[in-house]
Parts: structure tokens; sequence; C-alpha cells
């Protein structure tokens, strides 16, 4: 029997895409994306959609069993730059459908859960270059703290009650099929945007932040390849670090220029500054490579082909 998969926060930045390619893999009719408002047209023509509260447990509940849900991938999520705006909203949704989707499974009404983490729950006082798996934390922001808490929340439910529950920690996502979503590296992504439209762009960093990041069809690729892996291969049950790419604001737009040469950029760093000096530089993703055979195909220059040839 084929199994049927929920995607919550479906039409966001990585659900979208994500929904799309779990569709592809399972079939249609097995992949129910679900969000609190509807989404692009791609998403919504491929396959069962649902509009869902999932801080609402009832109906959360209810949409698992009219559908025989076994796997949730639970997407929905206030990013950081929004969050900070917004805190207590994006703590009571961050973390109120984690309780939810976790106490299900507690509940065994579903079989598997994953649930992104990010680099956010790492914090000024963490090791900023090749940033190992097990490090001080310590997030300074809401979206962090929210990040941070929920990976404990997720180990806490695997080890008393063998919730399967597994979790990466994404780095900043870049893509030409959907727009950002709030986030603080969103640049990456508006950067190719403005290239194409205006020649130039303001960017809200500096140009010497590194930041790691990653395509986001690496992202999608380790997402279901850590929910295929064997249960005994899952060594993590916090959150695994991944890796892909990790360039400055200045180096992609040079990156750019190699494509376009009239392409302008200043810099106009505001309160997001604040949140990525916060954040690593790099990462160490040793321990996904060793246990579930994670490896990156992405770098900056096959990055910005696939931009600019996809937008442009």
């Amino acid at each position: 029997m084929p199994k049927n998969i929920l995607i919550i926060g479906a039409c966001g930045q990585i659900g979208t895409e994500l929904t799309l390619a779990l569709r592809k893999k399972y079939g249609s009719e097995h992949v129910i994306a679900s969000d609190i408002r509807e989404g692009n047209d791609d998403l919504m023509q491929s396959g069962p959609f649902e509009i869902l509260d999932a801080t609402n447990y009832d109906t959360l509940e209810e949409v698992i069993a009219y559908y025989d849900i076994c796997e949730v991938y639970l997407m929905a999520a206030m990013l950081s730059a929004t969050a900070e705006k917004f805190p207590m909203r994006a703590w009571n949704l961050n973390m109120n459908t984690l309780f939810n989707v976790l106490n299900l499974a507690k509940e065994k009404k579903i079989n598997k859960i994953f649930w992104p983490s990010s680099i956010a729950v790492f914090g000024p006082n963490t090791p900023k270059e090749d940033t190992p798996q097990n490090t001080i934390m310590e997030p300074s922001t809401v979206y962090g703290i929210s990040k941070q808490s929920g990976e404990r929340w997720c180990e806490y439910y695997f080890n008393k009650f063998n919730v399967d529950v597994r979790s990466i920690r994404y780095p900043g996502l870049i893509s030409w099929k959907t727009m950002p979503g709030g986030g603080t590296t969103d640049y990456a992504i508006e950067i190719y945007h403005k290239a194409l439209s205006d020649g130039s762009y303001t960017c809200f960093l500096g140009e010497e932040t590194k930041l790691p990041m990653m395509f986001m069809d690496d992202a999608i690729r380790a997402t279901l390849q850590i929910m295929e892996a064997p249960e005994k291969d899952i060594k993590v049950r916090s959150s695994y670090n991944l890796a892909g790419m990790s360039f400055t604001p200045k180096e992609m737009a040079e990156n750019i220029k190699a494509v376009m040469p009239s392409f302008k950029i200043e810099y106009a760093p505001d309160f997001r500054q604040d949140i990525a000096d916060s954040w690593p530089s790099s990462i160490d993703d040793t321990p996904a490579k060793d246990d579930w055979g994670w490896k990156s195909e992405f770098n900056l220059e096959k990055t910005t082909e696939e931009m600019l040839g996809n937008l442009g």
C-alpha cells in the first residue's frame, strides 16, 4: 500500500517545491498539500489541497484521519525577519504546530515526521567557521529560539515516546520558483530578480557578510533523502547540520557581473544585519554525510546559472 503524506505549510518557499517533488515521487493522490491560504497554480492543480490551520489540533487530527496520513512534513513557520516584528505570533505558530504533530505521532495517529530547523539556532557565541554539529547555540532571534526549542522537543519525543521525527538545519535557501518569505538570507534571491529587472540591487546586508546557503534543489533532495533513510541510520534526533556553499553578497554580485557586466550593487544594511551577524559563516555537516550519505551538488556558479537562466 502506498503511504499518504501531508505537507503543512505547502504554499511557502520550501513547501511548494517539496510538495511537487513528493507528488512526482509517490503519486499526486498520495500527497495532500495544506496551508492557511491557497498556493500557486502548479501546486493547486497537481493534487489534493486542504485549507488548514495547523495550530488547531482537532482540525489537524480530522485531516490526518480523513486521508489516512502516515507521514507529515511540517513546513509552516514564521521566518527570521518577519518573526522579529511579531514575536509572540511567531512563537505560537512555530511551536504550537510542532506540538500538535508530535502529539499526534505520540498517539500513533502518524508514523513519521519531518520538521525543519535552521542555522538560526546558532548565536553570536557559536564558532563562526565550520560550525560543528554539537556546539554552543544561544540564538538571539525569536525564530532561532523557537527552532532551538523545537530541536529539544523533537529529541525528547524520540527518547521518551519513540516518535520518529527527523530534521535538518537548513541554511539560506535560493530558488527561482517561488518568492522569498521573510528571511534574512532572502537577498540571495532578490538580487537575481533585481539584476534582470533593474540591472542593479540595493542589498540589506553588508558586502562582507558571509553566510551558509543552498540551492533549493539540494535542500529538497536532502529532505527526501533523510526521510527515506533507514531509521537506524538517523543518529541525530535534534537536527542535522546541512551545508551547501558559503559566500558574501559581494562574491554573489561578482558572480552575476561575470554574466551581466553592467550589473551594479549598493549596500544599505538594515535590522537584518544584526541577525546575520549572529549566524555562522560556514557549516560542518560531517554527521549528515556519514549517517545518511548527504552530499551537495550546487556551488555559487551553478546557482547563478540556474537562477538567471530560469528567471531571464
